[in-house]
């Protein structure tokens, strides 16, 4: 049937299986497949690093760190033995506020059990709809955010943070001096800093703590534990002290 048109199949260049110039375009075409192949490895390969190290800053930038609390706390030289850092800090703290070792380490062991980041648990309406926590309290000292703030004012030290060990227990040292300038509880006195550092000091000095039972019993506990620190210390090797 002749519809108008001739194909020329003589222009349309066929190229037997096995020639040259089949080899001739293969090759190059190989060659781009391969390179384009590894192109998409190597944005592979960046795109996994670059999510690497967006993780990494963001961890770095939330103050990312290993907040756990030692093992064995009911012994002293273990702690700091497996703490250096908390023996730095508890003793730059007793040179620069007299708090003794032993009642920081009392204190943060009741409050947080030397949780970095520990937190008060969360208050539920009908037990199941959650209404935040109980109270700002964070950290090793559990430091309410008001008085954290009190604290960073009086001293300067609007870099220092509630999870860091060594703000800290010089917020503790801060706060330990207040007490004993407006009630006069010694420093060295674990059961009563304990107290006034629970009620506040305005509690305190209205004996708030005398009508609850469950308090006495809780701060009885920290001069305990604070006399027992207090009798380890004193045995622990001397790069520990």
């Amino acid at each position: 049937m002749n519809l108008g048109f001739t194909v020329h199949l003589a222009k349309i260049p066929i190229f037997p299986s096995g020639s040259p110039k089949l080899k001739e375009l293969s090759f190059p075409l190989a060659a781009n497949f391969a390179k384009m192949a590894q192109n998409k490895e190597s944005e592979r390969q960046m795109s996994r690093t670059l999510r690497a190290l967006i993780m990494f800053v963001l961890l770095a930038s939330c103050g990312g760190g290993d907040f756990s609390a030692p093992r064995n706390l009911d012994n002293a030289c273990s702690i700091l033995s497996q703490r250096p850092k908390y023996g730095k800090a508890f003793r730059a703290t007793e040179r620069r506020w007299g708090v003794p070792v032993h009642v920081q380490m009392a204190t943060i062991y009741q409050e947080s059990k030397f949780i970095g980041n520990a937190r008060t648990p969360y208050r539920f309406v009908l037990g199941v709809i959650p209404m935040g926590r109980q109270s700002s309290a964070y950290g090793y000292a559990q430091a309410i955010d008001g008085t954290w703030e009190d604290y960073q004012r009086a001293t300067g030290s609007w870099g220092a943070r509630r999870d860091r060990i060594r703000d800290a227990t010089d917020f503790m040292g801060w706060y330990m001096n207040q007490t004993r300038d407006k009630t006069g509880v010694e420093l060295s006195n674990a059961q009563h800093q304990y107290l006034a550092y629970h009620e506040g000091h305005t509690g305190y000095l209205r004996k708030n703590y005398t009508r609850k039972s469950w308090l006495m019993r809780i701060s009885a506990e920290v001069d305990a534990r604070a006399d027992m620190y207090e009798r380890q210390l004193a045995t622990c090797p001397r790069r520990l002290r």
